[in-house]
């Protein structure tokens, strides 16, 4: 393996355990503990992916991603990290130009699969035009495109005069209903596909009161 990770995180323990596996799997890994150390390090250096988090005092994770886009130095592959991620937030962050969303706690696999694809998606040393890693927001979006869209208001199935709250539950409910459709109601499946935790999975189909069938 090769490629430069810089590893965004103030939680120490979290820094030093991603720092080490990646190590170990062949990476070059350069660790800062907050926004203005991991600014600090993009001003001399461009590496070839961050693992950002997005939960940090004094600067968020998002924060300086914006800062990076205005600034001209979001020239990298950017994946954020946390542990209380939302749609909205994932939705933000892929607008700005993040390419992807880990959840805490981050499995072993999952960390490994997304480096290697967004490696292999953004070469090293070179700079993509356009995220080409399937992100949160593709994921999300892709089963229910044809429920957003259409020429006439009425084919769209989401309320938009909900409130936003009330908007996003309901295109929650809408995700998951048709992933169990897809999955024939596979929990393992159904999280991998939404790339949640399978805890956090039921905890989330009980909050939308969403059902799996019984076999």
């Amino acid at each position: 393996m090769s490629g430069q990770i810089l590893i965004v995180d103030d939680e120490m323990g979290i820094r030093e355990l991603l720092s080490e596996i990646l190590t170990d799997e062949g990476y070059d890994v350069t660790v800062a503990e907050n926004a203005a150390a991991a600014q600090s390090y993009r001003e001399t250096t461009q590496p070839d992916l961050v693992l950002l988090d997005i939960w940090m005092p004094d600067i968020d994770g998002v924060s300086l991603l914006k800062h990076w886009s205005a600034s001209g130095l979001l020239t990298m592959p950017v994946v954020m990290m946390s542990g209380h991620g939302t749609i909205d937030t994932a939705v933000e962050a892929t607008r700005i130009g993040a390419v992807g969303f880990l959840e805490k706690p981050i499995a072993l696999k999952k960390l490994l699969a997304t480096v290697m694809d967004v490696l292999k998606q953004h070469p090293v040393n070179s700079v993509a035009t356009a995220p080409a890693v399937t992100t949160v927001l593709d994921k999300v979006i892709s089963p229910l495109e044809p429920m957003l869209t259409g020429s006439d208001s009425d084919d769209c199935i989401v309320d938009m005069s909900l409130p936003l709250r009330e908007a996003r539950d309901q295109f929650e409910r809408l995700y998951f209903e048709r992933l169990i459709q897809q999955t024939e109601g596979n929990v393992t499946y159904i999280a991998e596909l939404a790339e949640v935790e399978r805890t956090h999975l039921y905890r989330k189909l009980k909050q939308l009161g969403v059902k799996i069938p019984k076999k």
